[in-house]
């Protein structure tokens, strides 16, 4: 799930700031960098060049965008760098955000933080490169936090492609080295006087061997 320039948004200010009165309880967060040549997924591109890249990482972008659109929550993303109004998220379906923060974890807390903040009871955040992602992750993620305090979603690569919760909890966002294999681990020690739940791992798409067994893929680097 992985600065901030307002520069090229169109009315950034006035979305980011604007009154939202929620229709759900349930709040779902995505994070999604803007997709620019030469920016997304680096270590991919290192193998298969920036444009072959870019273009797997809009692929992921409209899969979640499909995926998460019908979940009968209010659903809002964020975006990395700029929010623009037309584009593949739909503005009648997504709010749009953008991150604010030094670092990933303080970026997500503060999109928690902004819609605990808004009355939302449950918030989730997923990101945004899951070719695996489906709806009933998410919606199984939700119904675990009926019991629990936490949900998680461990990633294949040692880090988490989920993360919900009812009440903000600030330590699951600091002393993290972020994008390494180490995070899942250090989150779940966090988690160890709380009661959470744990979803089954799905694949982060971040390198070319993340890629290469996803046929639908192919033909944006053969």
């Amino acid at each position: 799930m992985g600065l901030f320039n307002k520069k090229g948004s169109e009315n950034a200010d006035e979305m980011t700031s604007d009154f939202h009165f929620p229709t759900s309880k349930k709040a779902l967060i995505i994070f999604a960098r803007n997709p620019k040549l030469g920016t997304c997924k680096t270590r991919l591109a290192k193998r298969i060049g920036d444009q072959a890249a870019l273009n797997i990482y809009i692929h992921l972008l409209k899969h979640t965008a499909a995926t998460t659109q019908e979940i009968q929550v209010d659903k809002f993303v964020f975006y990395s760098q700029a929010i623009h109004k037309n584009d593949l998220w739909n503005a009648s379906i997504f709010k749009k955000r953008l991150q604010q923060g030094n670092d990933l974890g303080e970026r997500m807390q503060n999109a928690f933080m902004e819609l605990l903040g808004l009355g939302y009871e449950k918030v989730i955040i997923v990101g945004s490169d899951l070719l695996d992602l489906r709806a009933k992750h998410i919606q199984t993620a939700f119904d675990y936090l009926d019991k629990n305090d936490v949900v998680i979603g461990p990633a294949k690569d040692g880090g988490y492609y989920l993360l919900g919760m009812k009440n903000l909890h600030p330590s699951l966002f600091k002393n993290k080295a972020w994008g390494t294999s180490t995070v899942l681990k250090n989150t779940l020690d966090n988690l160890k006087e709380m009661d959470f739940s744990i979803l089954e791992p799905l694949n982060d798409i971040d390198t070319f061997e993340d890629v290469k067994d996803y046929k639908e893929l192919e033909i944006y680097y053969t």
